[in-house]
């Protein structure tokens, strides 16, 4: 037996293992803190995803113009049904999607086209006309497809805009592809000559005409990434393994310290 084993069981139990405990103590609050708020976040995604799917049902409103941009919320406003009159303008972007599970017949990877729409107030919001499939994507593949010409009403859900991150595809600027909604951004890249244009795009409704006709509305993905139950049964579950490696360390100090004591 060495001298330091002989010194560590003459020293009181409590003091062999009142540092490791302070340790545990605070490692277990923070697993159990952090369960708790991915709790707190499961309830948050689930009233999210509760108030969307009953605003999708709502009749159109007016779509907010400049006077309201300055204090826009994106969270209220995505997937709220909006109107608006006005006329389309020239030039067209694409956005690269993959369809798994469509409200049509077109499915798999492809383009939303997006067009810019000059209001009646005389502010652009970019517009989601809908989807076609990847080797569509041009007008000459898809003849008589043009937005329609002169003053007409439109409807579909706001969406809110994607914000790009450093593992964001940078958009192709020369074949008018992008990967992430930016509506400001995509109608500068169209020259748009207007002084306001809306921080959000709208995804228009599925067009109650041809079924086959391109591009198709209707196609805005509604789905949330919604985890935290997963995360928070992660959480609790390493608080628990702590907290029985933690019985098992304080039991086989008190079984060696009473062996001492008997030896």
């Amino acid at each position: 037996m060495t001298s330091d084993t002989v010194l560590q069981r003459k020293r009181p139990v409590w003091l062999q293992v009142l540092w490791p405990s302070v340790a545990a103590a605070i490692a277990f609050a923070v697993l159990v803190s952090l369960g708790a708020w991915q709790v707190e976040r499961l309830a948050w995604k689930e009233s999210l995803i509760e108030n969307v799917n009953a605003r999708r049902g709502r009749d159109p409103v007016a779509a907010p113009g400049p006077d309201r941009w300055h204090s826009f919320d994106e969270e209220r406003w995505d997937y709220t049904p909006v109107r608006l009159t006005g006329r389309y303008l020239p030039g067209e972007l694409y956005y690269f999607i993959s369809l798994s599970q469509p409200n049509g017949p077109y499915a798999g990877p492809g383009y939303l086209v997006f067009n810019p729409f000059l209001s009646a107030e005389g502010w652009v919001v970019m517009v989601n006309r809908g989807f076609v499939p990847q080797d569509r994507r041009l007008p000459a593949d898809r003849p008589d497809t043009a937005p329609p010409k002169g003053t007409v009403e439109i409807a579909g859900l706001l969406r809110r805009p994607e914000h790009p991150n450093f593992l964001s595809y940078e958009p192709d600027l020369e074949k008018h592809v992008w990967f992430v909604r930016e509506p400001e951004r995509m109608a500068r890249s169209l020259d748009v000559e207007a002084p306001n244009v809306a921080p959000y795009a709208v995804d228009l409704f599925a067009d109650s005409g041809e079924p086959n006709a391109l591009p198709r509305g209707g196609e805005t993905i509604v789905s949330f990434r919604n985890n935290h139950l997963q995360y928070a049964g992660t959480w609790f579950g390493l608080a628990a393994v702590l907290a029985a490696v933690y019985i098992v360390f304080i039991a086989s100090r008190l079984r060696r310290s009473q062996k001492g004591a008997e030896d």
